[in-house]
Order: C-alpha cells, then sequence, then structure tokens
C-alpha cells in the first residue's frame, strides 16, 4: 500500500512571507530590538538568503544578539504571540485546503525549514502538522544561544535533516513530496521524488525543466478564487 511523505518548507511555501523577516519586525515593534539599521541589516542578509549565498552562522549571531539575554520562557512566548498574531494570519488558503485535504486522508506531513526551531514548530502546530523541524539552538543558564545545535536544516543540511528523521521512525514511505519555494532547498529538491514549487524564482523554476515529477504552482489567491493547488495523491 502507498504510503507516502509529504513534506513542506515553509517561509514563502506555506505562508505569504518569510517568518524570521516578520519575527524581527516584531521585535523591533516590541521595543525588544532598538538598533535602528537591524531591519535594514536583515533585509540585506535575507538578499543573500534568496540568492543562495548567505552564511546561516552570520545571520544567526546577528539576528539572535538581541535575544540571548532574554529567558527561553520569554522568547518562547514572543514567539507564540507573534505566530498566532502576524505569520498564521499570511497562511496560503491553497496550503490550508491541500493541508486539510491530507489530514483528512490520513497521509504524513513534516515542515522541515531554516528558520528557528521557536518559531517553526508552534507554527506547525497551528495549522495542523505536528512534526517540524527547525534550527535548534544551544541553550545556556536557560536562555537561547546563537550555536547551531546539531546540523542546521540549511540547504543540504535539510537533506540529512529528512534522512535522519526518516530513520527515526517506525513507518517507511513510499515516496516524499516535496514543497518549497527556495534556490536553497536545491539539495532536498533533487532528494524527493516528487516536487512542487510555489511561486518560484526565475533560477528555481528554470531547475523543473524537463522534469515530469516537478510541477510549478502560483500561489497567493483570495479566499473566492479558485485555488492553484495539487491533489494530495500517492
Amino acid at each position: 500500500m502507498a504510503n507516502p511523505l509529504y513534506v513542506f518548507d515553509m517561509d514563502d511555501t506555506l505562508i505569504d512571507g518569510d517568518s524570521a523577516m516578520i519575527w524581527n519586525t516584531f521585535l523591533v515593534e516590541q521595543g525588544i530590538v532598538t538598533d535602528p539599521d537591524f531591519l535594514a541589516r536583515d533585509r540585506e542578509m535575507m538578499a543573500l538568503y534568496a540568492a543562495g549565498k548567505m552564511d546561516m552562522a552570520t545571520y544567526l549571531n546577528f539576528t539572535l544578539a538581541p535575544l540571548t539575554k532574554l529567558p527561553q520562557t520569554t522568547v518562547d512566548a514572543l514567539a507564540e504571540t507573534c505566530v498566532t498574531t502576524q505569520i498564521l494570519p499570511r497562511l496560503f488558503n491553497e496550503a490550508q485546503q491541500l493541508i486539510s485535504d491530507l489530514i483528512t486522508q490520513q497521509i504524513p506531513m513534516l515542515v522541515i525549514s531554516a528558520t528557528v526551531s521557536f518559531i517553526v514548530r508552534p507554527l506547525a502546530q497551528k495549522i495542523g502538522i505536528p512534526d517540524a523541524l527547525g534550527i535548534d539552538l544551544v541553550t545556556v543558564d536557560q536562555r537561547y544561544t546563537a550555536e547551531i545545535d546539531g546540523i542546521a536544516s540549511y540547504r543540504e543540511g535539510k537533506v540529512r535533516r529528512l534522512d535522519d528523521w526518516l530513520a527515526s521512525q517506525s513507518q517507511s514511505f513510499s515516496a516524499v513530496h516535496f514543497y518549497t519555494d527556495s534556490i536553497n532547498d536545491l539539495p532536498l529538491c533533487r532528494h524527493a521524488d516528487y516536487v512542487y514549487l510555489i511561486n518560484p524564482a526565475p533560477a528555481l523554476a528554470l531547475q523543473a525543466e524537463g522534469k515530469p515529477n516537478w510541477t510549478i504552482y502560483h500561489w497567493g489567491q483570495t479566499s473566492s478564487a479558485t485555488p492553484d493547488a495539487p491533489t494530495a495523491s500517492a
């Protein structure tokens, strides 16, 4: 019997926007970050990410610096508020429908994102996906640091994290269906059996040419429009 696994990138795939940038804007609005150049620098680094050129360690050191003096519980509470009020409303209608269909069919799902886990996990839970992998951080004295704990779920690291997760499961899967928008996910695209590119940049869209198991979708329609979404399949 077919037993597919549906794997989702999160930012600009399930949600219309980048959750890390939304989170950083939220921190400025809450007065947690007071550096007037913080968001401009964040945009510069995320432009490097979009081009597939960002150094993750440098990015984490910069963006997490304002949080390292806060208790982990405080950061988690802030993240919960941000996810609920700022990120969740950006869920694509098409993504919501697909997830609902997969839940109805009892098809397993996994979110794997290059965003930090304290954002990824609560969002995944709220949209109905209990299993989620993000960038885990070392904690010291019950505070987050900018040090990565284990393998970063970024570029080739996503493949390693997925393989480790698969090895930990009691069931095997007949095929991996992967959804993403990012050129950084090209290694996992090549690792998956079926690939769905959501509003991809030209460099990633080009990779789909000549690949029958790669499909491009354009999401972001209003709730009154007919969703451009695939039907869940094995």
